[in-house]
């Protein structure tokens, strides 16, 4: 007993030990941003000691949320959003540094950060030829639009036509954070025109022909081109694009649930804006197996999609259909990924009622369709 109380005591020792230490870094943590914020906040002080400042900001604000907190009340927010306008190319980058760090993961710093005026520096930094500061400048548009407050701010600021630069101009970080920020951007519907008015379809498809289409970048990337797709100039951008369908039909074979939602939600947007323009073009692209496929496998809205658009590319006494051996064939194989091999044929079978009783009804529904239209003179006699 005597030697569980002596241990009881050691730890009783280290804990209170640990917790003094704790305590006195906090102390001296606390010290530190306040002395950190004098400096920023001296109006007249020596600019290589403000530099100074915000490096140290970046490192400190990596700690912890509370540490990018306490920062924010120690008022560092709007000296550093005022660095990021100084012709001193090392002070933009030392406070782009620090404001990144002081955003992450911070909603109200974010929030702060964007009243203190931060987004028009910003949208300047992006139209800076130096690489660095412009891909900085992308990953803090993009960190803010994060926010839902920020979006309409950071979306009247005119950064869109700048982030579509960098789709096409950027490192392969800069395209992404580019595209992440347009995503975040893409709710606020008056940010949608002028990203098609600037070209953003031809570097996002030649974004999603180069990624894999199962990955995260291709379902923003789907995502933003489906929402570009409900515009005119959207669609003809599309389909002008060398490619642009075949890489929206390959992302309906390949891409994952949200990418072929997205993928399929495209060509059916451009099929029902003009059939008699897009049908041929997406039947030359061979999209008839993926959205067979995706009818038996993808979400419920993108089975919902695939079988309307099928209806549309299948509805016309002129269309060359499939031969039934190849239908057969397609069908097996998404029976085959759907239930295993062992019960395919079953599967298979099901498959094929369904589509010959879906044609069946639309075919009545055609017929209903015209009959209600003829005149009593028009009306066919028995």
């Amino acid at each position: 007993m005597g030697l569980e109380s002596e241990q009881q005591q050691q730890q009783q020792q280290q804990q209170q030990s640990s917790s003094c230490s704790s305590s006195s870094w906090n102390l001296r943590k606390q010290a530190l941003i306040q002395d950190l914020s004098r400096k920023l906040n001296n109006g007249e002080g020596d600019l290589e000691a403000k530099i100074q400042a915000a490096k140290d900001i970046r490192k400190l604000a990596k700690s912890s949320v509370k540490t990018r907190s306490n920062f924010a009340v120690a008022g560092v927010v709007q000296p550093l959003v005022s660095m990021l306008s100084s012709t001193n190319l090392d002070a933009r980058e030392a406070s782009l540094l620090a404001l990144l760090n002081l955003a992450v993961r911070n909603e109200r710093n974010k929030v702060k950060i964007v009243a203190s005026g931060a987004v028009p520096p910003l949208v300047e930094l992006l139209t800076f030829q130096n690489g660095s500061l412009r891909e900085l400048a992308t990953a803090a548009i993009l960190t803010l639009s994060a926010s839902a407050s920020n979006k309409p701010v950071i979306a009247a600021s005119g950064a869109a036509p700048h982030l579509v630069q960098i789709l096409s101009s950027g490192t392969v970080q800069g395209k992404v954070d580019a595209v992440t920020a347009l995503y975040n951007l893409s709710t606020c519907t008056g940010n949608l025109t002028p990203l098609v008015a600037v070209g953003a379809v031809p570097p996002l498809l030649n974004l999603l022909k180069e990624c894999k289409k199962y990955s995260k970048f291709a379902e923003k990337t789907t995502a933003l081109l489906e929402i570009l797709s409900n515009f005119v100039e959207g669609q003809a951008a599309i389909s002008d694009s060398d490619g642009g369908i075949l890489t929206i039909v390959e992302t309906v074979e390949d891409g994952s649930l949200v990418s072929t939602e997205h993928a399929v939600g495209i060509l059916l947007s451009l099929c029902q804006s003009c059939r008699s323009k897009y049908r041929e073009l997406i039947l030359k692209e061979g999209a008839i197996p993926g959205l067979l496929r995706l009818t038996a496998e993808g979400t419920p809205t993108a089975q919902e999609r695939a079988r309307t658009l099928l209806d549309l590319l299948r509805d016309s006494p002129s269309e060359k259909k499939l031969p039934s051996a190849v239908l057969e064939s397609i069908v097996y194989d998404i029976a085959t990924r759907v239930d295993g091999a062992d019960k395919a044929a079953e599967t298979a079978k099901r498959l094929l009622r369904d589509m010959v009783h879906r044609s069946m009804e639309l075919s009545m529904s055609r017929i209903q369709v015209r009959a209600a239209s003829c005149t009593p003179s028009e009306a066919p006699s028995a």
